[in-house]
């Protein structure tokens, strides 16, 4: 990628004190090194989609190593699951893609991960900015906020080629109450977070997906061996609820979420005994009766 970083360009084009921008130079500076997996960290002002930008290299006549970032100060047609919008004000948030690609681990195991980059996203804002984060099975991230649980990022993974897994993160960082997009989203600052500096985050939030992705690419896609399976599940604040899963097609299971199964389904028991495994769907948390 050619960088066209935003802050580089120009450091005067913010007005908002508390927003600064992101320097792509200084990231690639500190993440960027021999034998690590990020290639190249790109920012820019604003974009439609980081994904789909990042596909495009992918696929494109030149490609896209593994381990290529890119970052946007803005996007205005951010997608999450669905094809549901995601939306913020400039540099509220971090919205960034990476470029995976785990030879060597069956195609059939690339399923695990969303589910990683949950892991490893939860744990770096642990970490970094002190929010415990939970996670809402297949890609949300959930904090809390005033006793309420509340959306405050998203996970997007989708293939690329026959090599390639293009992974979108989205968070909010500093969105205020009167910006939020919907009802139930959240951010690390109204989480109570002790630091809402973007390069902190993203930086620890790279370095935490590096760990688990080579773990988890050096043990085969192992979820057992690479630890992945009992730590996602540990921190899932699906497992254990009552939930409503909408299936593709329009199919409806209601039951409670028991386990994750080796290929990182969710396992959810229905009133009549049966314990059907889901792997794709819009998972509802449901309130106690």
């Amino acid at each position: 990628m050619t960088p066209r970083d935003a802050a580089d360009a120009n450091d005067n084009r913010w007005s908002d004190l508390d927003r600064p921008p992101l320097n792509g130079a200084a990231l690639r500076r500190a993440l960027v090194r021999d034998g690590g997996l990020w290639s190249d960290v790109e920012v820019v002002e604003r974009t439609g989609s980081t994904n789909t930008d990042l596909a495009a290299v992918v696929t494109g006549e030149k490609g896209a190593d593994e381990g290529a970032v890119l970052v946007a100060e803005e996007q205005n047609a951010g997608r999450g699951r669905l094809d549901r919008r995601w939306t913020a004000p400039a540099r509220s948030g971090l919205f960034f893609s990476v470029v995976l690609k785990p030879a060597g681990v069956p195609v059939e195991r690339w399923g695990w991960l969303p589910l990683l980059t949950g892991v490893a996203v939860a744990t770096a804002l642990s970490r970094s900015a002190g929010v415990d984060t939970a996670l809402k099975w297949p890609n949300d991230l959930l904090v809390t906020v005033d006793g309420e649980e509340r959306k405050a990022g998203g996970i997007l993974a989708e293939r690329a080629g026959s090599d390639a897994v293009v992974v979108g993160i989205g968070v909010n960082v500093s969105l205020r109450e009167d910006e939020l997009p919907v009802p139930g989203a959240g951010s690390l600052a109204m989480a109570g977070a002790t630091t809402t500096d973007r390069d902190t985050v993203l930086r620890a939030v790279l370095r935490s997906l590096e760990q688990w992705y080579v773990r988890w690419r050096d043990a085969g896609g192992d979820p057992v061996a690479s630890g992945l399976q009992e730590t996602y599940a540990a921190g899932c604040a699906t497992l254990g609820r009552s939930v409503r899963a909408e299936l593709p097609g329009g199919r409806t299971i209601v039951g409670e979420a028991m386990a994750l199964d080796g290929d990182g389904r969710l396992v959810i028991a229905t009133a009549d005994g049966v314990r059907e495994p889901v792997g794709a769907g819009d998972v509802v948390h449901l309130r106690p009766a």
